[in-house]
């Protein structure tokens, strides 16, 4: 929900610098998480990521939308959804992950975007929260492939 992470992201500063990954060269972009989720959708497993974002976007969400393709190529589904057309979505106030609808992974990051700590809960209350909130925007986003930052 951030518009900026880990500013200082090795792959972010190659990115500003004007590299940019070929989709036809997989070795060059593959990474372990990426072969994790690979793994993960193989066994049926659907991952889906939403990004909720400020526009115009940050230099880094047009970074990170840049990458997305490698998120997809590894069977990932990612969704945008603008900011502005959340306002009536009650969402928590950090970024999570849910866990087959059992368990949150709630990230901290500090003001300036570098991951802080993550706090792992099963409490029915706060997992339902996320999970109600992820729905709620994955009904409104847009799939990766209909949106275009502006």
């Amino acid at each position: 929900m951030r518009d900026g992470y880990m500013l200082d992201d090795p792959r972010f500063a190659a990115w500003k610098a004007g590299h940019r990954h070929d989709p036809d060269d997989r070795a060059s972009w593959w990474r372990p998480w990426l072969q994790t989720i690979a793994d993960t959708t193989a066994r049926g497993v659907v991952v889906r990521r939403a990004r909720i974002v400020s526009e115009p976007v940050s230099e880094y969400i047009r970074f990170e939308y840049d990458i997305t393709f490698t998120n997809t190529a590894a069977g990932e589904q990612v969704s945008w959804l603008p900011r502005r057309e959340a306002t009536d979505l009650c969402l928590p106030g950090n970024d999570f992950w849910v866990i087959d609808d059992r368990v949150a992974m709630i990230h901290h990051f500090s003001g300036d975007g570098d991951f802080v700590s993550e706090d792992v809960t099963a409490t029915p209350a706060v997992v339902k929260l996320c999970a109600d909130a992820f729905e709620a925007v994955w009904a409104r986003a847009y799939p990766h492939e209909h949106y275009r930052p502006h």
